[in-house]
């Protein structure tokens, strides 16, 4: 079982960090991951593997957003995101 990890905010020093910590504190492992910066605004998307995560998806998703301040962070299951996004 995999999610689907989107943290979206103003660029500023440590967030890939953060955000990774907080991850590995859950034990939700990292797959795969992309981020970048755009006029200023860093954008990450991030596969992470959950089988053997020790909280829930909204539970993570909080969590984030308390190590991240400030930044837009969505925490969606796999399969609610592919649901989503079937033509």
């Amino acid at each position: 079982m995999k999610a689907v990890v989107a943290v979206i905010g103003n660029d500023r020093v440590g967030i890939l960090a953060k955000v990774s910590a907080a991850l590995a504190e859950k034990n939700a492992n990292i797959v795969e991951m992309t981020q970048s910066v755009l006029d200023g605004y860093f954008t990450m998307i991030v596969i992470v593997s959950i089988e053997e995560m020790t909280c829930s998806i909204d539970e993570l998703q909080t969590y984030i957003k308390e190590k991240v301040d400030g930044m837009q962070v969505l925490v969606m299951h796999e399969n609610i995101f592919n649901s989503m996004h079937r033509i």
